[in-house]
């Protein structure tokens, strides 16, 4: 099985850049991605607003959850959503990853051509076009290993009626996902994921490979009464899995999935035994978590419930995404305008952090709003005459799903708090 093509992936060097990719300069236009790095450029020849990302601390997270995961007796399956980022995918494979989530059919496309050859969909797959391509991808290359999810009945017979009109007869590993109550999609009883196992047993395009689900939907803190919400879930996930391993219903040794990037130590806790429960019967589960965020982390929100942080582990995450935006107006004596927006940083999971200006530290500051291509820079008791127009200043962030899919083209810096970061890569994402 092919893990990533990396001739592919080393082919996006040689794409030509130009005024579509945001913050270049126009000394870059013209040239592949590969000629402008060897001009050696900084941070300071690029254009506001910019978005980055730090070198070392990408290196260090892809191994910090490397070896969180193996020393935990589970696998790793990170979301490729969160980057949309072959070059990203390709470090998290080398560092051991078992495969690479997404969450559509059409990222499952884009993955495939670049020869990912393991691939979880946490979702459900129920458009005739992609199931279509489905089912002729799986018959043209054997080697390609491919899970997707479901929660009813229906969605398996839907399934099962389109793939048995399709050419070939390659099988469709199936993910029965458990849901709760008030959270996303998912079954929302044990007893009701269990006909839906049934379903997937009595078909002829479909194989039962497994259960899963997404716990993050039912917290959004590490206050004890949402951690407990966490752990019943992730207990009726591990019952649901040993009713259906007695029921004799598995086609292939079963895959047990959960686990974002908030609550993969409570997987861990309730569910990483399961991983040895029936080996002695030659039937092997893999307990996979599939954590996205961790590879760039934030500022903000995973900052504050990730795990692996400071005060909770010894080898924490670090962030690894920045935003630079300069000020382009000083109208009142507390107030200045930058030149990121919406368009540019995320905003859905708490506002950009100020943090620096090129050469020192911006403190009592605050971002207290962001319109399409503004942002509003607070400085309490009459401002700071260090912000004037013209200055940049580097803004922490949270969210990176919501980062990277507003740029094309993110420059990858030696190291984000030197006063003029080298630019010693171009990571290339496809949203």
């Amino acid at each position: 099985m092919q893990v990533i093509d990396k001739s592919a992936v080393a082919a996006l060097d040689d794409r030509v850049l130009g005024p579509q990719h945001k913050g270049l300069p126009r000394e870059a236009w013209g040239k592949t991605a590969r000629e402008f790095l060897r001009t050696e450029p900084t941070l300071q020849c690029m254009s506001t607003p910019l978005l980055t990302v730090d070198r070392a601390a990408l290196e260090s997270n892809v191994s910090v959850m490397a070896d969180w995961a193996r020393s935990n007796g589970i696998r790793l399956a990170p979301h490729g959503k969160t980057t949309m980022a072959p070059q990203v995918w390709a470090q998290q494979l080398d560092a051991g990853a078992w495969g690479i989530t997404l969450a559509t059919p059409w990222q499952v496309q884009l993955a495939r051509s670049f020869g990912v050859g393991r691939i979880m969909l946490a979702n459900a797959i129920v458009d005739p076009t992609a199931l279509s391509w489905l089912a002729a991808e799986l018959d043209s290359d054997p080697t390609f290993q491919f899970f997707s999810w479901v929660d009813s009945v229906q969605t398996v017979e839907l399934m099962d009626r389109a793939l048995q009109s399709s050419a070939g007869g390659a099988r469709v590993n199936l993910i029965v996902e458990l849901g709760a109550p008030g959270g996303r999609t998912g079954a929302r009883s044990v007893e009701s994921a269990r006909e839906v196992a049934a379903a997937i047993h009595r078909s002829a395009r479909l194989s039962l490979a497994g259960v899963g689900g997404y716990e993050g939907a039912l917290s959004h803190d590490r206050e004890p009464s949402g951690l407990d919400n966490v752990r019943r879930y992730l207990d009726e996930l591990g019952r649901l899995h040993r009713e259906i391993t007695a029921d004799g219903l598995y086609a292939v040794d079963p895959i047990v999935t959960a686990g974002g990037s908030a609550y993969q130590d409570l997987v861990v806790e309730q569910l990483a035994s399961l991983a040895d429960e029936h080996a002695e019967r030659g039937a092997r589960t893999s307990v996979i978590v599939r954590a996205g965020a961790y590879v760039i982390h934030d500022d903000g929100f995973y900052a504050g419930i990730s795990p692996l942080i400071p005060g909770r582990t010894e080898r924490p995450l670090r962030s690894a995404m920045h935003g630079w935006a300069r000020a382009v107006s000083r109208p009142e004596p507390e107030l200045a305008l930058l030149d990121a927006g919406k368009r540019d940083l995320p905003f859905d999971e708490g506002l950009p952090v100020p943090q620096r200006l090129r050469d020192k530290s911006l403190d009592n500051a605050e971002i207290t709003a962001l319109n399409d291509q503004h942002t509003f820079l607070r400085l309490p008791g009459g401002g700071t005459d260090d912000v004037t127009v013209g200055t940049v200043v580097r803004l922490g962030l949270s969210h990176p799903c919501t980062a990277f899919d507003k740029w094309r083209l993110i420059p990858v810096v030696d190291d984000a708090e030197s006063a003029d970061p080298r630019v010693v890569d171009l990571i290339h994402t496809f949203f």
